[in-house]
């Protein structure tokens, strides 16, 4: 499949607009196209799904090994005709900081995908040169085969073209010069979520028109479409094009993978259901709560996807706004988001907070990862400081912080048996918080993948997953499987109690 993947030399070099432009572009160009995120951010791939109008998907080395990407990727070669990737973060940065492993570069190793290098030319000219001279040379094998001026003025990129061109050997595609009204604003987890632009479409549209103006496009089409052979003939990278880190974590055998797209390529081209791991009658489908709206939004599609390969039918709904849960449910999933910044509308939503209390205090099965652990605490401080009530199902308090909490990769192993785990099963996983609660549990314990750091976290119990930790469950199918069938467990004795 022809693909093509835009890195940055650090963040806040404008990857995300450009790839966004981008895809607008193909859209406008009648050329079909499918989106992925390196890396675990949730944010980014909003803003592909919001343009497409399909769910984007994230490509992660630390969860999953090269051939599932490599499967991810290919599972869209009967729909799309080109693949867009986005980098995360600076091209090379990897684990910890100081290490290429599962950074953007291993990931365009991996998926065997060139990469066009967006470059900032602000307060720059020759500098750049040397820049790009130095990410060509760092790795033998590099896979950058462009170059794309961003926030760059017509003038300037006439000036600056020829010279990196000539300097660097590597084509500069166009620039993208700056769109007034049309940039994403921040925050304390990075871009606001797509549904909160204003305008989000008309921005979009005046970015790809702008890209259409000045980046060749068919230029960076017959660079996507060298996508199967860059890197063929060249030394491979010392570390390999797999993830070791996650490998030893229990990252996704050949056969899970082999799941994974036979899961993925009927939906995406039909959007059919899918064979469940274990039979239930059609009758009697299991519907799942996932709490949806700007306080709830960070989930990975390929959870969702792997859920409702189980069977499971997800029934969005706001706990901000909804006044109880839908009807028929037979669990709950609480995801990631912004609970801080909407912690009034949860609170004065009492009736919601009383019908998540009482559902999983009676065992219906809950998943609750970061914003959602924070929702089932008792209390939690909003960005002024306020302190508001949450649904009480837990005892702590969520409060504010100056700077990020465990951020990044982690190893998490089981210390006892629960309804997503065995014990002693260890899985790779996520953190990426300003809040903290004064009571994060003992469940598991949590080691960097970098340095010795360790420490305990996470609730877990028969019925229940509640922690700041994000599950990916690509990296471990089994965690679908077994909150399916605590889902169908728990519509059995509903059933039971019915008669």
């Amino acid at each position: 499949m022809n693909r093509i993947l835009f890195a940055g030399l650090s963040s806040g070099s404008g990857k995300t607009a450009v790839t966004c432009a981008c895809l607008r572009a193909l859209q406008k160009k009648g050329i079909s196209a499918a989106s992925f995120k390196c890396g675990p951010d949730y944010i980014d791939p909003m803003f592909h799904q919001r343009v497409l109008g399909i769910p984007g998907e994230n490509l992660d080395l630390f969860f999953a090994d090269a051939k599932t990407l490599q499967r991810q990727i290919a599972c869209y070669e009967q729909r799309c005709k080109i693949a867009v990737l986005e980098g995360v973060m600076g091209y090379y940065d990897g684990l910890g900081g100081v290490s290429d492993r599962d950074s953007t570069w291993d990931v365009a190793c991996a998926t065997n995908t060139p990469v066009i290098l967006v470059v900032r030319p602000k307060g720059a000219s020759l500098t750049i040169a040397a820049q790009v001279q130095g990410m060509l040379s760092f790795r033998k094998r590099n896979q950058l085969a462009g170059i794309l001026l961003n926030g760059c003025s017509e003038r300037m990129a006439r000036l600056l073209a020829p010279m990196l061109e000539e300097q660097t050997g590597l084509p500069v595609v166009g620039f993208l010069p700056y769109v007034e009204d049309a940039s994403f604003e921040s925050r304390h987890l990075g871009l606001v979520t797509a549904q909160e632009v204003g305008a989000l479409s008309e921005k979009v549209d005046r970015l790809a028109d702008a890209f259409l103006q000045h980046v060749d496009l068919e230029q960076v089409l017959r660079i996507a479409a060298t996508a199967d052979s860059v890197g063929e003939n060249t030394e491979q990278k010392d570390n390999t094009v797999t993830a070791k880190g996650a490998e030893k974590a229990g990252a996704p055998t050949d056969r899970a993978a082999a799941s994974w797209a036979a899961d993925v390529a009927e939906p995406a081209r039909q959007n059919r259901s899918t064979a469940v791991q274990f039979s239930i009658p059609a009758a009697r489908r299991l519907r799942i709560g996932i709490a949806q709206d700007t306080a709830f939004c960070f989930y990975y599609e390929e959870n969702k996807r792997a859920l409702r390969q189980q069977g499971l039918e997800l029934v969005e709904f706001s706990p901000m706004k909804d006044k109880k849960l839908p009807e028929g449910i037979c669990g709950l999933y609480l995801g990631g988001g912004y609970p801080e910044l909407h912690a009034g509308k949860l609170s004065e939503n009492s009736r919601m907070r009383h019908a998540i209390f009482e559902a999983v205090r009676h065992g219906m099965p809950t998943i609750a990862e970061c914003g959602g652990f924070l929702y089932l605490q008792k209390e939690l401080e909003d960005a002024e400081g306020q302190v508001w009530e949450m649904t009480g199902v837990l005892d702590g308090s969520g409060f504010r912080t100056n700077r990020l909490q465990r951020f990044g990769y982690a190893v998490m192993t089981a210390k006892e048996n629960s309804m997503l785990f065995e014990k002693g099963e260890s899985i790779p996983v996520h953190e990426f918080h300003y809040w903290d609660c004064t009571q994060n549990g003992t469940a598991f314990e949590m080691k960097k993948p970098v340095g010795n750091k360790t420490w305990e976290g996470s609730v877990a119990g028969s019925s229940l997953y509640a922690g700041f930790p994000h599950l990916y469950f690509l990296a471990e199918p089994r965690l679908a499987e077994r909150f399916a069938k605590a889902a169908a467990k728990w519509q059995e004795k509903q059933r039971e109690k019915a008669l």
